[in-house]
């Protein structure tokens, strides 16, 4: 028998212990709520999340998102994974109500060195069953996480051990490998350093999560059946409530990017040219490392991207699919806002964003109306109804300037919406205006320390798929961490 037989003969029967083992636990198991720990063993010794191993490299930093803290057991790194019902919010004033992690959309980053053994303990804490998949790790099958395939579905309340030796290095991710729950946010970050540190040496690593949500108005759950996303975030943010990633001038940058959304997303990074190390299945040998400054991250991929940052700046990091950096677009926006309003609409905002509320989803009053497609052969006219995300609009002909609101050069009203002095005083008599949207919420955000020293009414362009690399002299860096410290202080 050869070793490669014997190995796997040998991880069978460890694997099939483990299911044993956990199909036991799954039965009595409790049920854990808002995001709580499980009760860890007396026997295990606790390491803080991210704790490096032998290879010194820099730690991963997720903004808004937390690290998964692990004990270790035996010389096993043992992970409590929680899947359960979140609350937050996106941006101030914008609530949802997703599924996550152990309290976090996306979920917890867990980070480990290469050859590490890992327990991953998952509690499912959701009113369904669900299975976990580690997305690109090369595992046992009996490990996957392919519900009906690989193993039973864990059910509600139940706990299933997945443990298995990570012999990769790269950027990976966690996730529900049931669809729609996947699009109700089940998703986090799965990090494996390399035995040896990567060259060039990296100074600051930063990992994204880029989603896209389909939330209508007053209701903060998802509509995971939807086919247009009106909210797109990063690490559960639509900006300007990202949050920065902060490094010093002159230092090496890893940036690692992961796409689970319905859309593919082409990433541009402003005022620098990047190289394109690494994917979903590893490190990207230097000999076709590719420069760029925008990078095409597809549905179900992770990238990285690697530059030396030696320009001072607050440098815009986004999404260029145009209706990606705006919040709240929908296909209802532009037929009841622009001057050359009157084509066919949708009856509603469900219909738009595909909530069937009766009848059938091929009824011909369903058909596709002005927004979604060229205004051709729109199947039917409808009644419009107060805009749905913001103030009421008008359609017809609009205001002349001196009748319309204060501030906002005659425009038929979109909370938030100040195109003021910057619109000319004709501009309802150009066929399309209004387009681009200035919404000024600097006071949304200007607690974060992150945010310090940013000129001012920075947040009106940055909306949606947005946040910043900013590149900094040391004297702000340090600044900026003092703030950090004393903020961190004061919300304990």
């Amino acid at each position: 028998m050869n070793s490669r037989r014997r190995q796997f003969l040998q991880g069978a029967v460890a694997a099939t212990s483990i299911l044993s083992t956990a199909k036991a636990y799954a039965e009595q198991a409790p049920h854990v709520h808002g995001g709580t720990q499980p009760p860890v063993p007396a026997t295990a010794r606790p390491v803080r999340a991210g704790t490096a191993g032998a290879t010194a490299h820099a730690r991963v930093v997720s903004p808004d998102v937390p690290h998964l803290p692990f004990t270790v057991e035996n010389g096993v790194k043992v992970f409590h994974i929680v899947a359960e019902p979140v609350h937050g919010e996106i941006m101030p004033g914008r609530a949802m109500d997703a599924w996550g992690f152990n309290g976090s959309v996306p979920g917890p980053t867990i980070e480990i060195d290469e050859g590490d053994r890992v327990r991953l303990v998952v509690h499912n804490n959701l009113p369904e069953m669900f299975a976990m998949h580690w997305h690109g790790l090369e595992v046992p099958m009996e490990m996957d996480g392919g519900p009906g395939l690989s193993q039973d579905p864990i059910p509600p309340g139940g706990v299933f051990t997945y443990e298995f030796t990570i012999e990769q290095h790269g950027t990976f991710f966690y996730h529900s490998h049931f669809p729609m729950q996947e699009m109700m946010g089940l998703i986090g970050l799965f990090i494996v350093h390399p035995r040896r540190a990567a060259e060039p040496r990296i100074d600051r690593d930063f990992g994204l999560i880029f989603q896209g949500w389909a939330l209508l108005p007053n209701n903060t759950v998802p509509n995971t059946l939807a086919m247009e996303f009106n909210w797109l975030t990063i690490n559960g943010k639509a900006g300007p409530a990202t949050t920065p990633l902060l490094v010093k001038q002159g230092e090496r940058v890893r940036i690692r990017m992961v796409n689970l959304s319905m859309d593919h997303h082409p990433v541009h990074l402003h005022g620098n040219t990047f190289y394109v190390t690494g994917t979903e299945g590893g490190r990207v040998p230097r000999a076709a490392w590719t420069p760029g400054n925008t990078v095409l991250v597809g549905v179900a991929q992770a990238r990285d991207v690697e530059f030396d940052a030696k320009y001072l700046g607050d440098w815009m990091l986004h999404c260029h699919l145009p209706h990606h950096m705006m919040n709240q677009m929908a296909s209802m926006v532009g037929p009841m806002l622009m001057s050359h309003a009157g084509g066919l609409v949708p009856g509603s905002m469900e219909d738009g964003m595909g909530m069937i509320r009766q009848g059938h989803a091929t009824a011909e009053h369903l058909g596709p109306a002005f927004g979604r497609t060229l205004g051709a052969g729109a199947d039917g006219e409808a009644r419009v109804t107060n805009m749905a995300l913001g103030a009421a609009a008008q359609q017809g002909p609009a205001p002349a300037p001196d009748q319309a609101p204060a501030g906002q050069g005659g425009h038929a009203g979109h909370a938030g919406m100040q195109h003021g002095t910057i619109a000319a005083p004709n501009a309802w008599e150009v066929k399309g205006f209004p387009q681009d949207m200035w919404m000024v919420m600097d006071h949304l955000v200007d607690h974060k320390p992150e945010n310090y020293g940013l000129r001012k009414e920075w947040t009106a362009s940055m909306m949606g798929m947005m946040t910043l690399v900013r590149v900094l002299e040391p004297e702000m860096f340090d600044k900026i961490a003092e703030l950090k410290r004393q903020h961190a202080e004061a919300r304990a």
